[in-house]
C-alpha cells in the first residue's frame, strides 16, 4: 500500500518589530513628511518672487561639524553597549549630550547673525522659512537630547548592556536620523538660497 506523500509547509513567521521601535519609525516618518512639506512649500514660494537672497551664517558650517561629531560619539556609545563597556557608554553619551547642547547654543548665535544681516522671522518669506527650518529641527534635537539623557540614566542604573540594548539602539537611530535631517536641510538651504 502506497501512502500519499503530503508536503506540509512550515507556517511562516510574521515579520515582527518591537512596538516601541515601530512607534519610533512612525515618528521619524512623520518628521520626514513634515520637512518634505516645508521644503516643497519653500520651493513653490521661492518661485513666486519677492525672495530675499542671503548667505547662511558661517556658524551653520561649524554646527554641521558639531552634529556630525555627535553622531560619531553616539555610535561609539552604541558599540560600547554591545560590548558591555559601561565606562565608554557613559563617556560617549555624555559627549553626545554636550555636543548636542553646543549645536543648539550655536544655532541661537546663528539666529543672531541672521538678525544682524537683516534676515528676520517676519518680513520676507525666505527668512521665515530659515527660522522655521532651524527652529523645528532644534525642537526635535531637544527631544533627542532628552532621549539621550534617559539612556544615560538607564546606563547608570545598569539597564543598558548587551542583553538589553533596545533603548540605546532606538536612541542611536533617532540621533542619526536628526543628524541626517540637518545635513539635508543644510545642503537644501545652500542650494536653494
Amino acid at each position: 500500500m502506497v501512502r500519499d506523500l503530503q508536503i506540509v509547509e512550515e507556517p511562516r513567521r510574521p515579520v515582527s518589530m518591537d512596538p516601541k521601535k515601530f512607534a519610533l519609525w512612525l515618528f521619524i516618518v512623520t518628521i520626514i513628511m513634515l520637512f518634505a512639506a516645508f521644503t516643497s512649500a519653500y520651493i513653490v514660494r521661492q518661485a513666486e518672487g519677492n525672495w530675499l537672497d542671503f548667505s547662511l551664517p558661517t556658524i551653520f558650517y561649524w554646527n554641521t561639524g558639531i552634529l556630525l561629531l555627535s553622531s560619531v560619539t553616539m555610535q561609539w556609545a552604541y558599540n560600547s553597549a554591545k560590548r558591555d563597556d559601561l565606562k565608554n557608554i557613559k563617556t560617549a553619551i555624555s559627549l553626545t549630550i554636550v555636543l548636542g547642547i553646543c549645536f543648539l547654543i550655536s544655532q541661537i548665535f546663528g539666529w543672531g547673525m541672521l538678525v544682524d544681516a537683516g534676515v528676520f522671522f517676519v518680513g520676507n518669506p525666505s527668512g521665515s522659512f530659515m527660522y522655521i527650518f532651524t527652529g523645528l529641527h532644534g525642537v526635535h534635537l531637544i527631544s533627542g537630547i532628552f532621549f539621550i539623557i534617559m539612556v544615560l540614566i538607564a546606563t547608570v542604573k545598569y539597564n543598558v548592556h548587551s542583553k538589553n540594548i533596545l533603548l540605546i539602539e532606538m536612541c542611536n537611530t533617532y540621533w542619526h536620523f536628526l543628524n541626517a535631517l540637518w545635513v539635508y536641510l543644510f545642503i537644501f538651504l545652500l542650494l536653494n538660497r
